[in-house]
C-alpha cells in the first residue's frame, strides 16, 4: 500500500488511549478507528473479551460501519467475529491478541478466508516463564507444607529441596517455551525440551531436543514437565495417563498450554494416588473449570484461571508488536508471529 493512500485501522478491543495514539502515530496514513463505548467493558487491565454490551440499533448499524471501513484491525470482531469476511470487505489483516488463535480460526472458518492473521507470540512469554517458575519452586520448596504449619500456628524446622540441579522438560519451544528454558537454566535447572519439528529450533538454553513422538524415553528422567505447547490433533492429549505413569514418582507438571493437552481425568487420578508431587494449572479442558471438579480441593494443585499471561504491560506490549507489524506491512516487509493454516498455531 503506498504512503499516500489511507491505511484506516480498527482498534477492535480495549486499549487506553495513549496506546491507540501510539498506533496512529505510527505514519501519516494511519486513520485510527475506535469506538470504546461500542466495545465490551473491560472487567480487569488488558482484559480483551470483557463484558458484552447490548447495542442499540443506531450503535450496532455504527459499529457495523467502522467495520465496513476497515483495512486492518487490532483484534477480532466481538459482537460477529465470523462473519469478518462478509462484514469487512476490505480487510486484509488481522492483529490478535492472544498467541493461540488455532482453534478460534477453525471454529469460525475464519481460516478459511484470505485474511492474514497475526498472532501475539511472544508477548506472554515472559509473565507466563515467571508462572512456570512459580509453580514449579511452589512444590519444590514446600509451600503447602509451610501454609499448613502457620495456619496451624506450628512452629517445626524440616527440610526443604533444591532446585538447581533438576531437571525440567519443556513441551513446545516456541518463544514461549524458550523463554521458559531461559529463566530455568539462570536457576541452575538442567533443561530438556520437545518440540514437533527440533531440528528448526533455536533453544541454547536447551541441552537435549527430541521430537514430540520421542518424548517417552526422556520422561523418566525429569523432576518437572512445562506444556507451552499450541492445541493440535499432534497435542491433543499428549500426556496422557501412559506418559503420566512414565514420570517419576514426585514429579511437578505445569501446564500453560491449552487444557486438552493434558488427559484431564488421568492428571487427577495420577495426583489423588500420590505419584505426582503436584500441579500448577493455567489452563483446564473446560473453562471455567467446574465448580465440582476435584482439582478444586485437592492440596496438591494450583489452579490460575487462565490469567498467568495477563499482566499490567500487556496492552503497551502487545501496541510494541503491532506498531511493528503496522510499519512491517507498510514497508512491505514480512509480518511477525504470521498464523499458518497448514501448521494449526
Amino acid at each position: 500500500m503506498s504512503r499516500e493512500a489511507t491505511l484506516r485501522v480498527l482498534i477492535g478491543s480495549p486499549l487506553e488511549q495513549e496506546h491507540v495514539d501510539r498506533i496512529a502515530a505510527v505514519d501519516p496514513c494511519i486513520e485510527v478507528l475506535y469506538a470504546p463505548h461500542l466495545l465490551p467493558v473491560p472487567r480487569y487491565r488488558a482484559d480483551h473479551v470483557g463484558t458484552s454490551r447490548q447495542l442499540t440499533d443506531g450503535q450496532l448499524d455504527q459499529w457495523r460501519s467502522l467495520l465496513s471501513a476497515a483495512h486492518v484491525s487490532f483484534d477480532f470482531d466481538w459482537y460477529a467475529p465470523a462473519g469478518m469476511p462478509g462484514n469487512c470487505p476490505d480487510l486484509r489483516w488481522v492483529q490478535a491478541t492472544s498467541s493461540g488463535i488455532g482453534q478460534f480460526l477453525q471454529r469460525t472458518e475464519l481460516d478459511r478466508t484470505e485474511i492474514i492473521f497475526t498472532k501475539a507470540a511472544g508477548v506472554h512469554a515472559v509473565p507466563l516463564a515467571e508462572f512456570a517458575l512459580t509453580g514449579v519452586l511452589h512444590f519444590v520448596k514446600g509451600l503447602p507444607v509451610i501454609a499448613t504449619r502457620q495456619a496451624a500456628r506450628h512452629w517445626e524446622r524440616y527440610t526443604t529441596r533444591q532446585l538447581a540441579g533438576r531437571r525440567v522438560m519443556i513441551v513446545g519451544l516456541g518463544q514461549i517455551g524458550r523463554k521458559v528454558a531461559e529463566v530455568f537454566t539462570a536457576m541452575g535447572v538442567e533443561v530438556w525440551g520437545a518440540a514437533r519439528d527440533p531440528h528448526n529450533v533455536d533453544a541454547p538454553s536447551v541441552s537435549k531436543i527430541v521430537e514430540l513422538a520421542s518424548m517417552d524415553e526422556l520422561l523418566p528422567e525429569v523432576d518437572a514437565i512445562v506444556l507451552c505447547c499450541p492445541l493440535t490433533p499432534q497435542t491433543q492429549g499428549l500426556l496422557d495417563k501412559r506418559r503420566l505413569g512414565l514420570l517419576p514418582a514426585g514429579a511437578i507438571v505445569v501446564n500453560i498450554a491449552r487444557g486438552p493437552v493434558i488427559e484431564e481425568a488421568a492428571l487427577i487420578e495420577a495426583l489423588a494416588d500420590g505419584h505426582l508431587g503436584g500441579a500448577c494449572l493455567d489452563v483446564v479442558t473446560v473453562e471455567p473449570l467446574p465448580e465440582d471438579s476435584p482439582l478444586w480441593g485437592m492440596p496438591n494443585v494450583i489452579i490460575s484461571p487462565h490469567s498467568a499471561s495477563t499482566v499490567d504491560v500487556e496492552n503497551a506490549i502487545l501496541t510494541d508488536l503491532f506498531c511493528d507489524n503496522l510499519h512491517r506491512w507498510l514497508n512491505g516487509q514480512p509480518l511477525r508471529n504470521l498464523y499458518s493454516n497448514e501448521k494449526g498455531y
